[in-house]
């Protein structure tokens, strides 16, 4: 089936122009000022812009976090991706303690189709919670299944790795021609925190921001950077939230260090006010790290707008507000993290291109081209170029909508963004050539396929302000 895309303002990271697409069959086929070959249906997108197809690699569906897991599984996850425009997520496979990775993925690809096929397609990077010889031996097994890229934290007991064993990960994925996300929290002193707001009866919301400081994440940032100068090694310094950690990140490139830096949607709209709401309301907001100040979100605007912040990712972790009473008498038992993954493409580019805090092409490099990038799969996404994979996402910068969990596909009775209104929306999306999504209505599920991702070939650009 053949399908036309005409006078659409097609946009990619260097640029906006008017241009016809035409689909046959799961490619793009031709890209032109006007093509009249005949198509099965033509689609005037005339005063829209047409992106390649939004990639969120920053995502936990199906995890077991705290005695319960989160509300989206992996169908329920991908479908609710697709109808927001995201057409290919990579999500954390977990390594854990006494399993191989070759275990854990295994477990992860079980996961991925064990409710039913995946609307999105997908991959995974694999979380490294133990380190010693075998695992060392699996990295370049990982690479051959596709899993290109990895994970390390330095917080959460069942997840850490210590400062030695953070080096000598990153100089075997130097070695093997990848690099890992890190979570960077300092655990010692945020422990110490928690002690302290628990021994004042600070037991709600209100205590998890005053136990998990900026400046505790900006330590762990400077640590990893020291650490990965050491072992000459390329890193990925996750949902980063505020001024301090990203002046860690400035300082390291300054000294010729290639760093590269995520933050997430939550961290752009939202404050820490949240976890002063009323009553247990602040429970919705509770993330790790968690939310920062006003004047933080108009860091990490400017920084996106200029090329510091490479991708901005959902870090989408789920809960039903039930699940959240589990910490009512302890904050440090709230299943922490925000669900994002259906609003992230209509936040951005409605709060973001839509308002003027950036461009079109900057919203398409840090949703689309950079995350394909940095994770291995461009050109065959993150592009809309002849040869690529038809994933297409039309935005109608008129299209209005309200965000309401009463009414999204994502598997969660709440939202931290309910109630805002947006202009500027996702109208339609391709799959691979399919229409999936139409006038904002999710029509199409199941199309999802896994995807073996090849080494990143990225490096890391800034832009004039």
């Amino acid at each position: 089936m053949r399908t036309l895309i005409r006078n659409g303002n097609v946009v990619s990271g260097s640029g906006v122009e008017r241009k016809d697409i035409l689909i046959d069959g799961e490619r793009i086929l031709k890209i032109a000022d006007a093509i009249g070959e005949g198509a099965d249906q033509v689609i005037d997108a005339d005063g829209k812009y047409v992106f390649p197809g939004f990639i969120d690699a920053h995502t936990h569906l199906g995890l077991h976090v705290g005695g319960t897991v989160t509300s989206d599984n992996w169908a329920t996850g991908t479908a609710a991706a697709l109808a927001g425009g995201t057409t290919m997520v990579i999500d954390f496979g977990t390594q854990y303690h006494g399993e191989t990775l070759k275990e854990g993925l295994a477990n992860w690809h079980a996961m991925a189709t064990a409710d039913g096929p995946c609307s999105a397609d997908y991959s995974f990077h694999m979380s490294i919670s133990e380190w010693n010889d075998s695992v060392r031996d699996e990295v370049d097994d990982m690479i051959a299944e596709g899993i290109s890229t990895f994970k390390i934290y330095m917080t959460y007991p069942a997840m850490m790795l210590g400062d030695g064993e953070i080096y000598e990960v990153l100089k075997k994925l130097k070695e093997a021609g990848s690099f890992t996300g890190c979570h960077c929290e300092n655990a010692g002193v945020i422990d110490a925190l928690i002690a302290e707001q628990k021994a004042a009866g600070n037991l709600g919301p209100a205590a998890h921001p005053a136990s998990r400081p900026p400046e505790m994440e900006a330590e762990a940032v400077h640590r990893l950077l020291a650490i990965a100068k050491e072992a000459d090694s390329p890193v990925m310094v996750v949902h980063t939230t505020n001024e301090l950690a990203l002046n860690e990140i400035k300082a390291a490139r300054a000294a010729g260090q290639e760093v590269y830096c995520e933050t997430c949607p939550q961290y752009l709209f939202l404050d820490k006010s949240m976890y002063e709401k009323p009553g247990f309301e602040g429970a919705r907001y509770v993330c790790a790290p968690p939310l920062r100040t006003k004047h933080d979100q108009e860091v990490l605007w400017e920084a996106i707008r200029t090329g510091v912040v490479d991708t901005v990712m959902t870090d989408h972790c789920d809960f039903n507000l039930a699940q959240r009473d589990l910490g009512r008498e302890d904050f440090t038992k709230i299943p922490g993290g925000l669900p994002g993954i259906e609003t992230r493409v209509n936040l951005i580019f409605s709060e973001g291109v839509g308002k003027g805090r950036i461009s079109p092409e900057c919203a398409c490099r840090v949703m689309a081209e950079n995350p394909a990038r940095l994770y291995g799969l461009y050109p065959r996404k993150g592009v809309l170029a002849e040869g690529s994979d038809a994933d297409i996402v039309i935005i109608d910068p008129e299209r209005e909508m309200t965000v309401s969990s009463a009414d999204w596909v994502t598997n969660c009775d709440n939202t931290p963004y309910e109630g805002m209104r947006l202009k500027g929306t996702v109208e339609k999306v391709f799959l691979r050539g399919t229409l999936a999504v139409d006038d904002g209505r999710l029509i199409h599920r199941g199309l999802g396929r896994f995807v073996r991702r090849a080494l990143p070939d990225y490096k890391h650009t800034e832009f004039e302000d």
